[in-house]
C-alpha cells in the first residue's frame, strides 16, 4: 500500500475510532456499541478507502502530502459532520491550536492586527491594521498602515498574514526585529520588539456613554469574560443609573462564562439555561450568587450575528424580565458542542445538547433542507417574521416570547445597510489610506472633530486616489463619512480602543437604543412587582 494511502488510512482510522468512542460516551455506555454499529463503521471506512485508492491511482495530478491532508481534514471529515448539523466540526492541528488560544484569550507575541494589502509600488505586503493597547507593538510606536518589510532580516514580501504572525509569535521575553515602511518617512523604520503575553479582552469597551449610563461591549465569551464584566461594573460604581450591554456580532463561546455573566444580573436561584441531550443527563444552570447592590434598567443590544452563548445571556435576561432586548432577531444557535481532543492535536466539536432558555424556549433555528452557505449567510430579513409556527412562551411577568428562531427583540432596531457609495469607499480602503496620508506630517488630540477643512482635504484625497463619487453621494452619507474618518484617525493616534469608542459615540443604533431606557426602567419595575406577587402567593 502506498505511503500516502497508509497516511490517509491512519488519519481516517483515528478519526472513526474517536467517533466510536464519542458515540459510546454519548450513549452513556462505554464499549456498548452493537456489533451492527461496529460493522457499519467498518463498512463505511472500507468504502472510503476504496474510493480514495481509486482517486490516488487515477487522479490527473499527483497527490502530495498537503493535498492528502486537504482530502481528509477539509473534505471527508467536515462533510460527514455537516450532514449531522451545521455546528458539529473538525479541527485540524492549526485550527485546534487557534481555538484553544481564542478560548484562553491570550498568547505570546507583539500584539497587532495585520492583513495583506497592495502597496502603491505594486507589491503586496502585510500591513498593520491596529495594535493592541499596551502591547509591545503599541509601546514601540508601531502605527496602523506600517508595512512589514523584514522580520529578523527575512523579507516578508509575498508572505500571507499567517506566515508573518507565526514569525512574530514566540516565547515571552524573546526579541524579534521588524523593519517597517511608513508613509511619509524618509527611510524604513526598525523596531526591536520584546515578545510578551498578549491578552485579548472580551470586554474591549466599558465606559459611561452618557452621564450615569454605562456601556459594555462584549466581543465573545472566553475564560475571562465574567471577570471582565464584573470589573466593568465595579468601575462604574454607584453612579450608574442604567446599563447598555452590546452583544452585536458576538459569536458566543464558553457556556460557563455566559452563565457566570448572567448571574451578575439575575436573582439568586434564577434559571439561566437548561441543556437537554439524548445521552447525557439534563443539566440546569442557575444563578448561584445573584445581583449585588442596587438595581438599574438594562438594555441588551443584539443583531442577526449575536449567537450561541450571547443568546443564552439575552434569553435569560429577557425571560426573567431583567433586560429589554433591543435590535434584530439573533442568529438562532441553540446546539451545544462538546470538544473531544483527538490524537495529533486535532479536535472534534460534536453537538451533544440542545439548550433552552428559562421559559423553555429552544433558540435553534431550523436548518433542515438548508445549505451550509445559506444557513450562515443568506437570511431573508425583508419579509415580516412568520411567528405562526414558532413556540409561544411567557416571561416571569407574563410577556409573550417566541422560541425556535433566535431571540426576538422587545424593540426592533434595523442594522444600517451599506449602499454602493459606502461599499466603494470601503473596497478602496479609503479611510485607512486617508489616515496614513493625514497623519504623515501631523497629529491630533482627543478633541479632534471632522470639520469642513478635513472634509475638503478628504475629497481631494479621494480624487488623487481615483475613487469616484458624486457630491450627492458625499452629502447623503456625510455622518457616516465623519464617523469613519474620526474613528480611523483615533485608532492610529490613540490605539484601537479609543478608535472603537469614537465609532460607538456616533453609532446610530446605540443612539436609538438609549431612547428605550424609560421602557427598560418600566420593565425593571414590572419585574420587581411580579416577584413581590409571587413571593406573597407562596406565603
Amino acid at each position: 500500500m502506498p505511503t500516502r494511502t497508509r497516511r490517509a488510512l491512519v488519519s481516517l482510522s483515528l478519526f472513526f475510532g474517536t467517533c466510536a468512542l464519542a458515540g459510546s460516551m454519548l450513549n452513556g455506555r462505554v464499549n456498548a456499541q452493537s456489533a451492527t454499529d461496529e460493522s457499519t463503521v467498518r463498512d463505511s471506512l472500507h468504502q472510503f478507502t476504496d474510493v480514495y485508492s481509486v482517486v490516488e491511482g487515477n487522479y490527473a495530478d499527483k497527490l502530495d502530502t498537503d493535498k492528502v491532508d486537504k482530502v481528509i481534514y477539509d473534505g471527508a471529515i467536515p462533510s460527514m459532520l455537516h450532514v449531522l448539523d451545521p455546528h458539529s466540526n473538525f479541527y485540524d492541528p492549526k485550527a485546534y491550536a487557534q481555538m484553544r488560544e481564542d478560548q484562553h484569550g491570550r498568547y505570546y507575541g507583539v500584539g497587532m492586527h495585520i492583513q495583506p494589502q497592495m502597496g502603491k509600488d505594486g507589491v503586496q505586503r502585510v500591513v498593520v491594521i491596529d495594535t493592541f493597547d499596551g502591547s509591545p507593538a503599541y509601546k514601540s510606536g508601531i502605527k496602523p498602515g506600517d508595512a512589514i518589510l523584514f522580520i529578523e532580516g527575512k523579507s516578508a514580501d509575498g508572505m500571507d498574514s499567517l506566515a508573518v504572525s507565526n514569525l512574530l509569535k514566540g516565547p515571552k521575553g524573546t526579541h524579534v526585529a521588524v523593519q517597517m515602511q511608513r508613509e511619509g518617512a524618509d527611510k524604513p523604520l526598525t523596531f526591536d520588539l520584546t515578545r510578551d503575553e498578549i491578552p485579548r479582552p472580551s470586554v474591549d469597551l466599558a465606559y459611561f456613554i452618557k452621564p450615569g449610563i454605562g456601556y459594555i461591549h462584549v466581543t465573545q465569551f472566553m475564560e475571562t469574560t465574567s471577570h471582565e464584566v464584573g470589573d466593568a461594573l465595579t468601575k462604574f460604581g454607584p453612579e450608574m443609573t442604567g446599563l447598555i450591554i452590546d452583544l452585536r456580532g458576538n459569536p458566543g463561546g464558553l457556556l460557563n462564562e455566559a452563565v457566570a455573566m448572567s448571574d451578575k444580573f439575575l436573582s439568586r436561584g434564577d434559571i439561566v439555561v437548561s441543556q437537554k441531550g439524548r445521552s447525557f443527563q439534563d443539566v440546569v444552570y442557575k444563578a448561584n450568587h445573584g445581583e449585588q447592590g442596587k438595581k438599574y434598567p438594562i438594555i441588551v443590544l443584539v443583531n442577526r450575528n449575536t449567537a450561541s452563548a450571547a443568546e443564552i445571556v439575552s434569553g435569560a435576561l429577557q425571560d426573567h424580565d431583567r433586560a429589554l432586548i433591543v435590535g434584530e432577531t439573533t442568529f438562532g444557535k441553540g446546539l451545544v458542542q462538546t470538544v473531544f481532543q483527538i490524537a495529533e492535536n486535532t479536535g472534534l466539536a460534536l453537538t451533544t445538547y440542545h439548550y433552552y432558555t428559562p421559559s423553555g424556549r429552544l433558540i435553534q433555528r431550523d436548518y433542515n433542507g438548508v445549505s451550509l452557505y445559506d444557513y450562515y449567510y443568506v437570511r431573508n430579513d425583508a419579509k415580516p417574521a412568520d411567528k405562526s409556527n414558532l413556540e409561544v412562551k411567557q416571561t416571569d411577568s407574563g410577556r409573550t416570547v417566541y422560541g425556535g428562531g433566535g431571540i426576538t427583540p422587545d424593540e426592533k432596531i434595523e442594522s444600517p445597510h451599506s449602499n454602493a457609495f459606502e461599499n466603494n469607499l470601503l473596497s478602496h480602503a479609503a479611510f485607512f489610506d486617508y489616515m496614513k496620508h493625514y497623519l504623515a506630517h501631523r497629529s491630533i488630540d482627543k478633541n479632534f472633530q471632522v470639520d469642513d477643512a478635513v472634509l475638503t482635504d478628504f475629497k481631494s484625497f479621494l480624487k488623487t486616489d481615483k475613487v469616484d463619487y458624486s457630491d450627492a453621494d458625499f452629502n447623503t452619507n456625510l455622518s457616516w463619512i465623519k464617523m469613519n474618518i474620526r474613528s480611523q484617525l483615533f485608532i492610529s493616534q490613540f490605539g484601537a480602543n479609543e478608535g472603537f469608542r469614537a465609532a460607538k459615540d456616533d453609532d446610530p443604533q446605540i443612539a436609538k437604543a438609549l431612547t428605550f431606557m424609560p421602557e427598560a426602567l418600566a420593565l425593571e419595575e414590572r419585574s420587581d412587582k411580579s416577584k413581590e406577587q409571587r413571593t406573597a402567593s407562596i406565603k
